[in-house]
């Protein structure tokens, strides 16, 4: 989709509109001109318009963005709270990488004071980071049930290629949906649950467990990568002209990468003993003989023109330097990397940078090999040692993303990349499904773990293991050199039983310099106090 200027359309703002005026919700308006849910879908091309509105929700965060009147916050989609932190990549950066080894942030007066909690793993109910995260994934569930609630009624009517296209869009919009919910169940666990068949006004949304909202999730990407099923998902493009038609948009690929990453997580959401690690090694299969291959170069990854001849990435969230602004996505990850004596330049942008992240010794000290590609760091004038979090000089640079492009060049613009966000990637895969053997599933093989591994490894320059080096740990931290910002870390080491633990501690969690332990609480993020106060359908999540 990034060849689509992400534009708010007008439509959405009736799509999600919850009250009316008449007492007959569903009556046209007045107006003839007035465009509403009931009226927009004559115009077939609108099927697609409002599908780009549900891949946008994950890369921008309102009708203006950036460029906002001032102190104008009647368009933005998430009130209260400032709305360049509000972007779904930026809060799930935040709770996946923050609250680890992987990241520090230097603005204590983020997110009203609160985002210093997330390195502490100190945060209550009322922290404006967790709250933001909620409502941004709600947002997200709601725009599109919505879209489903409108199109499904009308698609039967619909004939030839328009009708195809529409039950695909269906199905993008149900996986998008499910991505929500996953990052639901992994961070909160015990939530609202609403879909599509639930009444448009007032009303109090039930509680759903997790078992059964991991079973909604698993059942909703199980069906739509069923060709039997008329809303399926296309299948994987096989040459670089289908990538690009189809870039950014959900395919077959992206269910079953998501599929392995429930699975893999199963004891976490189920409990010990309900583990589904053969289930995860199926779904990695499926990903792996869809036609994904690895990137030769890994730099190349996390650059400005990532979308181009690139096999490996799954499912991006794209960006565009012109027209897919925010604060977030890459641009928090460019920009807010550039620190110390930093130029903003080595990182291909021209706007200065923000003295925020910075990475934890623990992380450096995680790479043994000093050839390795992966640990491009920025050291001069900068500190091993955080000895505040607050001074941007305090922690090494991490310079994995860049506005630079392949060929040498730069982004369109200075101040907001085109580099795309990979939230899936054919690397992730590889590792899952060595951890999934490892774990026990006896549908893996050992050797093609390993060499699974091992092409990772190669193209890092970090060199080759052997069979006895594959081991738990050593995937662990496999995981944190290759996938390091790509916001897997927190759910990995709750995975491992380390997040909370006094048996693995880095600088300042537990607000200690040196890392201490803290409370099992703090395996999942409350239900905000807010949406706790306005639905008493809701119990809050146990210690908050």
């Amino acid at each position: 989709m990034k060849q689509y200027k992400f534009v708010y359309f007008v439509v959405l703002a009736y799509l999600l509109a919850m009250f009316s005026c008449t007492k007959d919700l569903n009556s046209d308006p007045i107006d003839p001109s007035t465009t509403t849910s009931a009226t927009v879908f004559n115009n077939p091309a609108a099927y697609k318009e409002a599908l780009a509105k549900l891949y946008a929700g994950l890369a921008i965060t309102g009708q203006y963005g950036p460029n906002a009147p001032a102190n104008n916050t009647t368009y933005q989609d998430i009130q209260g709270m400032d709305e360049g932190l509000s972007q779904y990549v930026r809060q799930l950066s935040i709770c996946e990488d923050l609250t680890t080894e992987e990241a520090v942030w230097s603005w204590s007066n983020d997110a009203g004071g609160t985002i210093y909690d997330m390195h502490f793993q100190n945060w209550n109910a009322s922290n404006q980071v967790v709250k933001g995260m909620y409502n941004r994934i709600y947002y997200q569930i709601a725009i599109c049930n919505e879209y489903i609630r409108e199109v499904s009624p009308k698609v039967g009517g619909l004939s030839g290629s328009l009708k195809s296209d529409v039950y695909n869009y269906l199905a993008e919009a149900r996986f998008l949906r499910a991505l929500s919910y996953y990052h639901a169940l992994d961070m909160f666990r015990n939530v609202p649950f609403v879909t599509e068949k639930d009444p448009i006004g007032i009303f109090y949304p039930k509680q759903i467990k997790p078992d059964s909202l991991f079973s909604y999730i698993e059942s909703e990407l199980k069906a739509i990568t069923d060709d039997n099923n008329p809303v399926h998902l296309i299948n994987v493009p096989q040459n670089e002209s289908d990538r690009q038609t189809y870039y950014a948009r959900a395919n077959k690929g992206c269910a079953w990468a998501l599929l392995a990453k429930l699975y893999l997580n199963a004891e976490v959401y189920l409990g010990t003993g309900k583990s589904k690690y053969n289930e995860c090694v199926t779904s990695c299969n499926n990903v792996i003989s869809a036609g994904y291959s690895l990137h030769p170069t890994f730099r190349n990854l996390f650059l400005a023109d990532n979308n181009l001849n690139n096999p490996e990435i799954i499912f991006p969230v794209a960006f565009d330097g012109n027209f897919t602004q925010s604060w977030g996505g890459t641009t928090y990850l460019i920009l807010g990397a550039v620190v110390g004596s930093m130029p903003s330049s080595d990182l291909g942008m021209t706007a200065s940078g923000w003295n925020g992240l910075r990475v934890t010794k623990t992380f450096v000290n995680k790479f043994t090999t000093s050839t390795d590609v992966r640990a491009m760091f920025y050291k001069n004038g900068q500190n091993l040692e955080i000895n505040d979090i607050g001074t941007a000089t305090d922690g090494y640079g991490f310079q994995k993303f860049s506005n630079k492009t392949s060929t040498g060049g730069t982004g369109k613009s200075g101040s907001f990349p085109d580099t795309d966000y990979p939230m899936f990637r054919l690397a992730d895969v590889y590792l899952m499904y060595a951890e999934a053997v490892r774990r026990g599933a006896t549908n893996g093989d050992l050797g093609t773990a390993l060499g699974y591994v091992n092409d990772i490894r190669n193209r890092a320059s970090a060199g080759a293991i052997t069979s006895s080096d594959l081991t738990l740990p050593f995937i662990l931290d496999e995981r944190a050199r290759e996938l390091a910002w790509e916001c897997t870390r927190r759910t990995d080491l709750i995975r491992y039983g380390l997040f909370t633990s006094s048996s693995y501690v880095w600088p300042w969690k537990g607000k200690t310099s040196g890392g201490s332990g803290t409370d099992d609480i703090y395996n999942v993020f409350p239900i905000p106090a807010s949406d706790m106060s306005a639905n008493p359908n809701l119990i809050q999540n146990s210690g908050y």
